[in-house]
C-alpha cells in the first residue's frame, strides 16, 4: 500500500495494493499491522456505510471531542470528498483539501480528529464506507455551510441536494468548535 500526504498534516490519502486478474480483482482495505507501518493506527469502533445519489453533498461535518478519526473509501460510484482543518491555532487552520475518490480508483483518505469531513457524489449513485473510532454521538455533532465563502471549497456542483440539517450550518468562524492545535 502507498500512503500519500496531503496538503493538510494527518489528513493522508491511501492507494491500496489491488490484485486484479480475469476474474475480477482483491484487496486489502484495512490491515493494522500495515496501517500501522505507517503511523495509522487507530482503533475502528464503528463501520458505516451510505448510499447516495448523484449531487448528493453530505457534511461538512464533525464531531466535538473526543470526536471521531474516519477512514473512508466508496465502493460504488465516484465522490469528492474533502477534509477541512477545524483546530484553532492550526497553521492549516480554515483550509481544505479535496480528493476523488471512487470504485475505480479504490484510494481511501484518513481524516484525523479536529477535521470536518464532507463528500458530494458526482456518479449516477454512490456508496459510501467508513470506519469511525468514536462512536456516534448526537450531543457531540457539529457541522459547518458547505459553501462557506471563508473556506471556499471547489465542489463539483453548485446546486447540491443537501440534508435539511446540512441547508443550516453555520459558518467555520461562528460554529461551536473546541478542537485547538494540536489536536487532543
Amino acid at each position: 500500500m502507498r500512503v500519500l500526504e496531503t496538503d493538510l498534516p494527518g489528513v493522508m490519502i491511501i492507494e491500496p495494493d489491488v490484485h486484479a486478474d480475469s476474474r475480477g480483482f482483491f484487496m486489502e482495505s484495512y490491515n493494522l499491522r500495515e496501517f500501522s507501518r505507517h503511523g495509522l493506527d487507530d482503533v475502528y469502533v464503528q463501520d458505516n456505510h451510505s448510499l447516495s445519489a448523484r449531487g448528493t453533498l453530505r457534511g461538512l461535518h464533525y464531531q466535538l471531542p473526543p470526536g471521531q478519526a474516519k477512514l473512508v473509501r466508496v465502493a460504488v460510484g465516484e465522490v469528492f470528498d474533502v477534509a477541512v482543518d477545524i483546530r484553532r491555532g492550526s497553521p492549516t487552520y480554515g483550509r481544505w483539501a479535496g480528493v476523488w475518490l471512487s470504485a475505480e480508483n479504490k484510494r481511501q483518505l484518513y481524516i484525523p480528529t479536529g477535521y470536518a469531513h464532507g463528500f458530494c457524489v458526482t456518479s449516477d449513485h454512490a456508496e459510501f464506507l467508513y470506519k469511525v473510532t468514536g462512536y456516534y454521538d448526537p450531543a457531540l455533532e457539529r457541522g459547518i455551510a458547505w459553501d462557506d465563502p471563508d473556506i471556499g471549497v471547489t465542489w463539483p456542483v453548485s446546486d447540491p441536494l443537501l440534508s435539511p440539517r446540512d441547508r443550516e450550518h453555520p459558518r467555520l468562524r461562528d460554529a461551536e468548535n473546541n478542537w485547538s492545535y494540536p489536536a487532543t
